[in-house]
């Protein structure tokens, strides 16, 4: 019996087949999963700046949570709550902790923070994730990466400007951000051929939703139906992007991936203009032709090799 090529099978059934079922081809995909988790965050990030001159920062995080709840629990109608159960629940509760500390701590920095400032801090998360890699994973790292990564980095920094609201006390909510987001990442690159994406996507949900429960008391109001409906589509954009990080990181190595979250920065430039009218400069313009050429530069690193 031929085997069916694994574009035919349904996402249900793709979540749950190991990554040693997976083309080694396939990091091509997950490169392409992740340009798409970027666009998703920068969604959610401005919504969430947006909402947050409102509503208070735990709120419009409990919303988000209650939704990513739902919308991990509800492939579980389907294949049943076995796809929920995991094999090293202290891994993935320490995994949603620093997802969620990733998010609170980066959300308190949009209070007091520019959005272009918040993210340029907040782009040490793909060399923090690097170096990571090397010792958790024990992934081999280039030279000619390594010069593609401190590139995107650099883009970054001349894309965002960063001006003198960034160097003061709340420049260390990204920093702390980033830095609980790249233990998550290797975390997830670190047993993703053990673990379904579901189940991962789930506990991630639910262990920030205990934390959140606990301290929305001492931090809530009761939201009008517009801010509802913008904490709802938060949740939704976020869960989406969190999805195709998981499925990004079973395909591809983090060494591999981290150079593309630098492209985070062109889409928070756009929504910045549409949303807030912040003009892009033309430093922001160079560097995002940096960002994009470290990032088309890896792309053909990965074609050469695969």
């Amino acid at each position: 019996m031929r085997p069916i090529p694994l574009g035919r099978l349904s996402p249900v059934v793709r979540l749950s087949l190991p990554v040693s079922a997976l083309r080694a081809d396939e990091r091509l995909r997950g490169i392409a999963l992740i340009l798409g988790a970027t666009v998703l965050f920068s969604t959610s990030d401005v919504a969430a700046k947006y909402v947050q001159q409102t509503m208070p920062m735990i709120e419009v995080a409990w919303v988000r949570y209650v939704v990513f709840t739902l919308v991990a629990v509800l492939p579980a109608w389907r294949g049943g709550a076995t796809v929920l159960r995991t094999r090293r629940p202290g891994q993935q509760v320490l995994r949603g902790m620093a997802i969620l500390l990733s998010a609170l701590f980066f959300l308190e920095g949009l209070q007091f923070l520019p959005l272009a400032d918040a993210a340029a801090i907040n782009f040490v998360s793909p060399l923090l994730i690097t170096l990571l890699a090397m010792p958790v994973l024990g992934e081999r790292i280039g030279l000619a990466r390594w010069i593609a990564l401190l590139v995107g980095l650099s883009g970054a920094l001349l894309a965002a400007q960063p001006g003198s609201a960034a160097f003061q006390p709340a420049a260390a909510f990204p920093l702390l951000s980033a830095l609980a987001w790249a233990f998550a990442m290797v975390l997830t690159r670190r047993f993703a051929a053990t673990e379904r994406p579901l189940a991962t996507l789930f506990w991630t949900a639910a262990s920030g939703l205990v934390v959140l429960t606990l301290l929305l008391p001492f931090d809530m109001r009761w939201p009008t139906p517009h801010e509802l409906a913008l904490c709802v589509m938060i949740g939704l954009v976020a869960s989406g992007g969190q999805w195709l990080v998981v499925l990004a990181y079973r395909l591809a190595p983090a060494s591999w991936l981290a150079p593309f979250s630098y492209l985070q920065l062109i889409w928070s430039t756009t929504y910045g203009y549409l949303v807030f009218g912040a003009v892009p400069s033309a430093a922001t313009i160079a560097g995002a032709v940096v960002i994009a050429g470290s990032g088309l530069y890896t792309v053909s690193r990965v074609r050469a090799r695969t």
